[in-house]
């Protein structure tokens, strides 16, 4: 009996996280590592270093698997369609990924389907962010269309005269994407995957919690979200995979807009497992990383309910406390019932290194979860619990 080869390209966190899947369905997870010391490099068997922006290391990476697929969304779509040619299984493929490479190819698509986009233009000078902002009203949002991540090539324009002042932008990558400020109560995230057959699935819809740029906390399902807009924010997610032909997980960030349109706008897509599906490890029925592997593999897909009526996940960051494991003790015994994800990451202040996920039982409020997931999550960061209520 013969049990596929999945190779990844990229050796982060995400790539790390489908290693316990694919050992529990007997598949044989590769990963290509940008440095031997990269986080996914300790929990796959095979994790050659190299380059993925070289042609030739992907093309050997590539031989010997029977589907491809990513951490990252960076890979050069020309080397993905060349490996095509060659009769490499690449999933998601490149047309699909272009969408989460490119926001200015994710906004077009977006207008093309008819779904909620904030008002948006390509911009190719200052003077053209200047119109912008004088059209639609100040602030705008100034985005790198490639790149960015975690707030990262993102900037807020106050007015003409800071628009004025963004000629380092244009030198470094032109058009950009200039965005109205969407006026939003919150954030969420509708997570889907999709078989190359056309079967798909979705999860709850969550909300997710931001601080700096960076997901800080995610609540599934999102509390007191309106049936009717998180109906349409999952099949708005459906539509996206559907029509651009994704497989795998694919997340599609939103903004909640109550009373204007259908209550919800869309931030941005990602074609991979997404921070905001962690909580699936431990609280849904078929955890992401799962079910990206069945998906790209073109296997049935899991179910998708959640396993409580309230599960939170908190990311914890580098601290104050630099041996993460001296504080496994008093971590654990603060909360039984909590799953803990750490990436095998040095600690370097800010820098996301796992997560926490707890589900709550049926006389738990969203408040009490919260808190418990606050807890442990600090006091592996900090080596201290928290000393102040803050979800009261």
């Amino acid at each position: 009996m013969t049990f596929p080869v999945i190779g990844v390209v990229g050796g982060g966190q995400l790539a790390r996280m489908m290693a316990p899947p694919a050992v529990a369905l007997g598949f044989d997870l590769r990963v290509l590592a940008e440095a031997p010391d990269v986080s996914a490099v300790a929990a796959v068997a095979h994790a050659p270093v190299g380059d993925y922006r070289d042609l030739d290391t992907l093309r050997e990476f590539a031989r010997d698997v029977d589907v491809l697929t990513f951490d990252h969304e960076h890979v050069p779509t020309g080397h993905l369609q060349t490996l095509i040619g060659e009769g490499v299984n690449v999933q998601p493929r490149p047309d699909a990924l272009i969408n989460a490479q490119d926001k200015l190819v994710m906004r077009a698509a977006i207008a093309r389907l008819g779904l909620p986009n904030p008002v948006w233009a390509a911009v190719s000078a200052p003077t053209d962010i200047a119109a912008f902002g004088d059209a639609n009203g100040w602030p705008v949002v100034l985005k790198m269309p490639r790149g960015g991540y975690d707030g990262k090539g993102v900037r807020v324009i106050a007015d003409a005269a800071a628009a004025a002042d963004t000629g380092d932008w244009f030198a470094a990558m032109s058009p950009l994407l200039v965005e109205e400020m969407v006026d939003f109560s919150r954030e969420l995230s509708a997570l889907v995957a999709r078989t190359p057959g056309g079967e798909a699935k979705a999860w709850p819809v969550a909300e997710s919690i931001q601080v700096a740029g960076v997901c800080d906390e995610v609540i599934a399902p999102a509390p007191g979200i309106p049936a009717d807009v998180a109906a349409q924010a999952q099949a708005a997610a459906l539509a996206i995979a559907g029509a651009l032909g994704v497989t795998g997980v694919m997340a599609a960030e939103l903004f909640e807009t109550p009373g204007r349109g259908p209550g919800y706008v869309i931030n941005e897509l990602a074609m991979r497992p997404h921070n905001t599906g962690h909580w699936t490890m431990d609280g849904s029925v078929t955890g992401q990383f799962e079910q990206h592997l069945r998906a790209v593999l073109d296997l049935p897909l899991g179910a998708t309910d959640a396993l409580g009526a309230i599960v939170v996940m908190k990311n914890f960051l580098g601290g104050a406390n630099q041996d993460l494991y001296h504080s496994y003790p008093a971590a654990l015994a603060a909360e039984p019932t909590v799953k803990v994800h750490s990436y095998g990451k040095s600690v370097r202040p800010g820098r996301k290194i796992g997560h926490v996920n707890v589900i709550g039982g049926p006389d738990d409020d969203v408040a009490a979860v919260r808190a418990r997931a606050t807890t442990v999550a600090r006091i592996i960061s900090d080596g201290l619990p928290p000393t102040t209520q803050e979800f009261a």
